[in-house]
C-alpha cells in the first residue's frame, strides 16, 4: 500500500495531518480517519475503494454524487424550525480539484467529509437506539423516494439477488472437496430447504408489485451516525453501495443487522435470536416517515425481506467459505464459516417468531 500521509495529503487543502487510524472493520473497502492538526479540529475520512468488487469505481462515484446532492435539495424544502440534525457525507476534492485519487499500483482512493460529534455502535444498545436506527434508513429512503432509479448505475449487478447467489453457491458446492463437518453439513441442509422459497422477492419484483427505487445497499447498524450529545441519528454513511434496488433489500438488512444483539462477528452463533423488541423500534422509527411512500404491495413483502436477507448474507459467507474466502476478507480459518452459521440461526430465529413479525408490521403501518 502507498504512504498513507501522502494520499491524504493530496485531500487535505485546510490543515496540516496529525495522525491517521483505521477505521471500522468493514468487509469490502479499507477506511481511515484523517485527523487534522488543532488549528482546524476537523477530521476526514480516507477511503481506499475494493476495486475487485467495484470494478468501475467512476461509477461509485457517480451515485454518490446523484444520490448526495438530491438528498441535499430535499433537506432545503424542509419547513424551518421543524427539522433536526441531519448530515450528508460529502465528497472531498483533491488540491487539484479532482473527486478521487489514483495511486500508482492503480489503487483508488476517495475522500469523504467526517461527520463530527456523532459515534457508531456495532450492535443496537436498547430500543430508544434501535428506533433511531430506524428514523435513520426512513429518512434515507424519504429523500431519495422521488429520484428515478435509472439516474443511477447498477454498480453491483446482482447484488441482492437471492436466485443468483444461489446459482453461484450450486457450482462452488459441486467443486468443494474439504471434508465435512456437523456444521457445513448443517449450513448445506438450510440452504438446500429454502432454495426454492429464496426468489420470492425477485418474483414479486417481475410481477411488477415491487418496483425499482434508489437504495443504500448497506444500512447496517454501524453506518448510521448517533449525535453523542442528543442519541439521535444524524446521518447514514457507507454510500459505495447505492443504486437501484428494492427497499426490501435496505430494510431486511437493516432489521438483520440491528435484531441479532449478539453482533454478525459472535462466535457463540448457537445463542442467535432474532429480537422483536427492537424490532418493533426500528420499524416504528422507519415507518414514522416512509409510510408515505410505501405502498400496499410494500407491506405485504416487509417479513420475507426480513428473513431473506439473513438468509441471503449466510448463503454468501457460506459460498465464500466454500470457495476459500476469496470475497471477504477474513481474520481467522472458518471467520465465514461461523459467519454463515450466525445468519442461518438469525434466519431461524426470524422464522420461528413470523406471526410476532407480521403483528408488529401490521401494528405500526
Amino acid at each position: 500500500m502507498e504512504d498513507l500521509f501522502y494520499i491524504a495529503e493530496q485531500f487535505a487543502v485546510d490543515g496540516r495531518i496529525a495522525d491517521i487510524r483505521e477505521l471500522g472493520n468493514g468487509n469490502i473497502n479499507d477506511t481511515f480517519l484523517v485527523m487534522l492538526d488543532a488549528r482546524t479540529e476537523k477530521h476526514f475520512i480516507l477511503q481506499r475503494i475494493n476495486t475487485r468488487v467495484f470494478v468501475d469505481p467512476e461509477l461509485v462515484m457517480h451515485n454518490m454524487r446523484i444520490a448526495t446532492e438530491h438528498m441535499r435539495s430535499r433537506l432545503e424544502l424542509r419547513p424551518p424550525g421543524k427539522s433536526r440534525r441531519w448530515e450528508i457525507p460529502a465528497v472531498l476534492l483533491t488540491r487539484d480539484g479532482r473527486a478521487h485519487l489514483r495511486g500508482s499500483d492503480g489503487s483508488f482512493w476517495r475522500g469523504l467529509s467526517f461527520i463530527e460529534g456523532c459515534r457508531s455502535f456495532e450492535t443496537i444498545s436498547d430500543e430508544r437506539h434501535a428506533e433511531e436506527v430506524g428514523y435513520a434508513l426512513g429518512m434515507f429512503h424519504t429523500l431519495l423516494s422521488d429520484l428515478l432509479p435509472d439516474k443511477l448505475a447498477d454498480t453491483l449487478e446482482g447484488f441482492h439477488i437471492t436466485p443468483r447467489y444461489l446459482r453461484h453457491y450450486d457450482e462452488v458446492l459441486a467443486r468443494h472437496s474439504a471434508p465435512g463437518s456437523p456444521e457445513i453439513d448443517y449450513c448445506v441442509r438450510f440452504v438446500n430447504d429454502r432454495s426454492r422459497w429464496a426468489q420470492v422477492l425477485e418474483d414479486a419484483k417481475k410481477r411488477g408489485s415491487l418496483p425499482l427505487r434508489p437504495i443504500h445497499g448497506d444500512p447496517k447498524v454501524d453506518n448510521i451516525m448517533i449525535d453523542a450529545v442528543t442519541g439521535q441519528a444524524a446521518g447514514i454513511v457507507d454510500l459505495d453501495t447505492v443504486k437501484p434496488g428494492l427497499v426490501h433489500y435496505d430494510i431486511g438488512d437493516c432489521l438483520r443487522s440491528g435484531c441479532n444483539r449478539s453482533g454478525e462477528e459472535t462466535m457463540a452463533w448457537e445463542e442467535v435470536v432474532f429480537d422483536t423488541d427492537i424490532c418493533r423500534a426500528i420499524f416504528r422509527g422507519y415507518l414514522a416517515d416512509a409510510r408515505r411512500f410505501l405502498t400496499e404491495d410494500d407491506f405485504a413483502y416487509l417479513y420475507d425481506a426480513v428473513r431473506l436477507i439473513a438468509f441471503e448474507l449466510g448463503l454468501r459467507f457460506f459460498t465464500d467459505f466454500l470457495e476459500g474466502d476469496v470475497y471477504f476478507k477474513v481474520k481467522q480459518p472458518e471467520h465465514n464459516l461461523v459467519r454463515a452459521l450466525v445468519q442461518f440461526r438469525l434466519a431461524g430465529s426470524i422464522e420461528s417468531q413470523e406471526a410476532a413479525i407480521r403483528k408488529i408490521i401490521r401494528d405500526l403501518r
